[in-house]
């Protein structure tokens, strides 16, 4: 009877205080990586909210209340995961040797990338220009553990893990892209920090945590067009992964109008003063055309999001990668509507944010749903292990 229950559980067919009578060390145990995509997503939505092109009262208040819910999110699901690695060590740490899992590592620091840019722009409103210097102290641990995902993962995808050209999807992106995510932070926070030396210290770092990303990016977009020419879509339950390219393509556009867009104040005292007005213009160019390459991954995600809806796409935790991705592309619209002052980006960005908003809800909904089914919380590196 104990050995049936416990199946029953992990097929999704109890609730929540169902697992609570075996004790919390069962979703603790099967708590993964994939759970910080949702703060992604929600702090992503916050972000966009909070610069909708045109004033509706008190949505300001809705955007700020997301991201303080989306503290809680994060802090909740780090210490579930700690506690897992803390508990369960020999278990946790065999997601590395996992070819999908592993690769949601990169989930955390860029889910902790949006609560810093919360902090600078809920924040400062709040609490005052001095909570920038906490978000620095966040950013530079932001940096690290962005850095680290994104030479570890793929070190572990060379040496340890079986991966074949037929069953790539966009998800080999997720720990690369964590550190331009981290960039686009960085030119946030610059303009913010008092001392002018962290200033140029922040921007430089942000330059190379935007090149130590993007090209090895565009190399797997690369690899991904050859694999989906080639196998065509995968399964219906990566469905969302289609849309995981748009996401380093809109960040590296954000990305480099945000590292540049201060670029002249900043350089000013430094080695680098001639060039500030230069970096500040290849910012804008190169956001400009990282989002047209954005426009044709965007539409291709659609199409292919039409085609998975005639099968019906069954739920799971990758479905909020429907929703960063176009988080990204939409504040770099919206960023590039305040540089240009140009009605259609105004008009593209309103739209995206509420399209954004839309699947938002839909997920979280569907999220909430699994979560209390007890059917999300899976840890497909314990397949082989026996409950």
């Amino acid at each position: 009877m104990k050995t049936q229950n416990s199946a029953a559980i992990h097929a999704g067919q109890k609730p929540l205080n169902g697992l609570r009578n075996q004790g919390a060390r069962y979703f603790i145990r099967n708590f993964t990586p994939n759970w910080f995509a949702a703060t992604m997503g929600t702090g992503i939505l916050a972000l966009a909210l909070a610069q909708f092109p045109w004033p509706f009262a008190g949505l300001h208040l809705v955007a700020e209340g997301l991201w303080m819910f989306n503290i809680l999110l994060f802090s909740l699901f780090s210490l579930l995961y700690l506690t897992r690695w803390v508990c369960y060590f020999n278990e946790a740490k065999r997601i590395f040797g996992h070819s999908t899992v592993s690769m949601f590592f990169g989930t955390i620091p860029m889910g902790l990338a949006t609560i810093i840019n919360g902090l600078l722009v809920f924040g400062i409103p709040r609490w005052g220009a001095g909570i920038a210097e906490i978000a620095q102290v966040i950013w530079w641990l932001d940096v690290a553990m962005a850095l680290i995902c994104g030479v570890v993962i793929p070190y572990m995808m060379f040496t340890r893990q079986q991966h074949s050209i037929d069953q790539m999807t966009g998800v080999w992106l997720l720990p690369v892209v964590a550190a331009e995510v981290a960039a686009v932070s960085g030119g946030m926070l610059a303009p913010h920090l008092t001392d002018a030396h962290s200033q140029f210290i922040t921007i430089i770092t942000s330059y190379v945590l935007w090149a130590y990303s993007v090209p090895v990016a565009l190399s797997i977009l690369v690899i991904l067009l050859l694999r989906m020419a080639l196998h065509k879509l995968p399964h219906a339950s990566m469905a969302a992964s289609s849309w995981l390219a748009l996401g380093p393509v809109g960040t590296a556009s954000l990305g480099m109008m945000m590292v540049g867009g201060d670029a002249p104040f900043i350089f000013a005292d430094t080695p680098l003063a001639s060039l500030g007005e230069i970096a500040q213009g290849i910012g804008l160019v190169t956001g400009l055309l990282f989002w047209g390459l954005g426009l044709w991954w965007m539409l291709m995600a659609v199409m292919i999001t039409l085609r998975y809806l005639r099968e019906g796409i069954p739920f799971n935790l990758g479905w909020w990668g429907f929703t960063f991705p176009l988080g990204v592309y939409t504040v770099a619209t919206l960023k590039l509507f305040s540089l240009t002052e140009l009605n259609f980006f105004a008009v593209m960005g309103g739209v995206l944010t509420v399209v954004l908003a839309m699947m938002w809800c839909l997920v979280a909904a569907k999220t909430a749903r699994g979560a209390w089914k007890g059917n999300l919380f899976v840890a497909p590196c314990l397949a082989d292990i026996k409950k």
